[in-house]
Order: structure tokens, then C-alpha cells, then sequence
């Protein structure tokens, strides 16, 4: 459904300085399959949703790489023609901070509308309306919300209603970008409910979950991938991932949160020293290895590439599995 090769893309500062904040990723999301991707902040996971779209807006620029959906090379495609043929209907995103992305000053439907016009003009207003109510009712949401103000939607229903505006032309790529952020306990129940409902009910076809929480991953995707400054350090399948991460970046991230998952939930916490590089001169070899404590001289002198582990995972590192299982395993 989604195949990404080699990606790279680039910021471009007023000061014309280059930050390379998607470099060199590859990726692949079967039909019927959920991916996460997770990382802490700045480490390029909604640079990467962004980018996956093919739609660039300054100061984020295409650099190289191929962006192929259902067969589909949009890398380089023109905008406009992005716009009109891939968005909304190939791949949709829901944003961070999605409460507040819809328009204060228009009610559901008329926002509803401009999104349908806009790849159908011929719609009429009676026949979006329809079209809306029973998307709307397919996903568990009242009829009464088409009618509201954005202002007049609890958080809940207003990120509820955000996927439902990103979904109502039925892409087959759905990217939701930290969608449960900011809400409470239960309306986050809510919205991961809904977001596999439309991966049961056939809505969408896949999905790309971005979070830095790994453990929620786990109750959310099939497979997990690990962003670390800009790159890939670790994929594997959600069990794999959280249970079992391999490279040190995986670990750490692990053993900074509280997971009340069995078999985890007594791990002692730990924290990941230091802060990640600065992208804009990213340093040479492991871009990790200034807060790994398995580092060794010839970490920072070449560029690491993704080697592969057991049970068809992959993790950038220069020591094999089980010379990090052997650390990991003496503290």
C-alpha cells in the first residue's frame, strides 16, 4: 500500500542553513497493516508525515527518495496535482494539535463541503450533506455535529470530528499524528477505538500511528519503527519493539516510561542522558553514540548502516544482537 525509499527531506532556515530532519528513510505499510513510528520530540516523526504526503510547503523541501502509493510514484509530482488527486483520497493526515484544526468561524458541514468540493465540484449541497451523515454515522458520531461550531465541541468530540473530516473521502493511507495528545484518559479510549474501527469497517486501508509513546504502540499497530535525529534506528513488530528493543535508543526510550503492560510494569526507570545533535550539522557515525553507554571510538567516525537481527527485524548499531544482549544482560 505504502513504499518509501531512501526519503530524504530537508528545512531550509532564513539563514539558508540546510537541516536534513528526514534522512535517508525507507519504509513499507501493507494493506490491512498499522505502523508506528515513535521517538522523542524533534527526532522527525511528523517532519517524515509531512513529508510522506508529497505536499511541501517552505521551509520544508523534497531532497530525494521515492514516495510510491498503491503502486503510485508521487515523489516530485506536481502540487497541484498532489492536491487534487492524492490528498484526501490516497493518504490523509490528522495533525498534531487536531482540536484546532478546524475553522472557529465555519460549522462541520460548511468545512465538510469545501473539502468534498474541492475533489468533486459537481456535489451537490443536499447530496454532501447526505454523503456527510452517514459517514458521520458510520463512525459513531450524532447527526446534531454537522451542525456546530468548533467552539461548541468538547475536546473529545472535536478530535473525534477531525478524523472524521480527514476520513470522509475514504483514503486509503490514513497518517494520525499523536491524535490522543491532550486529551484525557477516556477520550483517548474514544479516539484509538475509532481509529481501528476504520481499519475493521474497510475505511481506510492502513495506517501510520506517530507517537513517542511506545507502549500505546503496542495496543495500536502491528509494527513499530524507532526515529532517532532524523534516521531509523530500529523496526521491528510492536511485540518485538516494546518487549524486546534492541539498539540502545530503543532501550532507553523503554525504560523512561511507565508501561502497564505484564512483565513491565515493575522495570525500573531510567533516563536517557544528554540531548539529541543539531540536525543542522549532525555529527559523524552514530548520531546516538554522544548518549550511549555502549559507545566505543569507532561509533563516531563512520555513518552506520541498518543491519539485520532475528525474526526479521532491523536496527542500526555497529555490535551485533547479541553483543548488546550480553550488555544489556550485566547492566
Amino acid at each position: 500500500m505504502l513504499e518509501v525509499n531512501e526519503l530524504t527531506t530537508k528545512y531550509i532556515t532564513r539563514f539558508k542553513e540546510d537541516v536534513y530532519a528526514v534522512d535517508h528513510v525507507s519504509l513499507k505499510v501493507e494493506e490491512g497493516k498499522s505502523l508506528g513510528i515513535a521517538g522523542e520530540s524533534g527526532c522527525g516523526k511528523s517532519t517524515l508525515a509531512l513529508s510522506l504526503m508529497g505536499y511541501y510547503f517552505p521551509p520544508l523541501h523534497y531532497t530525494s527518495g521515492q514516495i510510491i502509493i498503491d503502486g503510485k510514484n508521487i515523489s516530485g509530482m506536481n502540487p497541484d496535482e498532489v492536491r487534487r488527486t492524492i490528498l484526501g483520497t490516497e493518504i490523509a493526515y490528522i495533525p498534531q494539535a487536531a482540536m484546532n484544526a478546524l475553522n472557529p468561524t465555519q460549522k462541520v458541514i460548511n468545512f465538510i463541503q469545501d473539502v468534498i468540493w474541492a475533489h468533486n465540484p459537481k456535489m451537490t449541497k443536499s447530496d454532501v450533506y447526505d454523503f456527510a451523515r452517514q459517514r458521520f454515522e458510520l463512525l459513531g458520531l450524532p447527526e446534531e455535529v454537522l451542525h456546530k461550531y468548533p467552539v461548541e465541541l468538547s475536546g473529545g468530540m472535536k478530535q473525534r470530528t477531525v478524523i472524521a473530516v480527514s476520513v470522509i473521502l475514504g483514503p486509503k493511507i490514513l497518517i494520525a499524528d499523536e491524535p490522543s495528545s491532550a486529551l484525557d484518559v477516556t477520550s483517548q479510549k474514544m479516539v484509538i477505538k475509532m481509529l481501528l474501527d476504520l481499519m475493521e469497517t474497510g475505511l481506510i486501508k492502513s495506517m501510520i500511528f506517530i507517537t513517542h509513546e511506545l507502549p500505546l504502540l503496542y495496543n495500536v499497530t502491528d509494527d513499530i519503527m524507532v526515529m532517532y535525529a532524523g534516521q531509523i534506528v530500529e523496526k521491528g513488530t510492536a511485540q518485538q519493539t516494546v518487549f524486546d528493543p534492541i539498539h540502545p535508543y530503543s532501550k532507553g526510550l523503554m525504560g523512561s516510561i511507565i508501561v502497564p503492560e505484564s512483565g513491565l510494569r515493575n522495570a525500573k526507570l531510567t533516563a536517557i542522558p544528554g540531548v539529541p545533535p543539531n540536525l543542522k550539522r549532525p555529527p559523524e557515525g552514530c548520531r546516538f553514540a554522544a548518549r550511549c553507554k555502549y559507545v566505543q571510538p569507532e561509533c563516531k567516525v563512520h555513518s552506520i548502516s541498518m543491519r539485520e537481527a532475528k525474526g526479521d527485524r532491523e536496527y542500526r548499531c555497529i555490535f551485533t544482537e547479541q553483543q548488546l544482549r550480553k550488555d544489556y544482560e550485566n547492566g
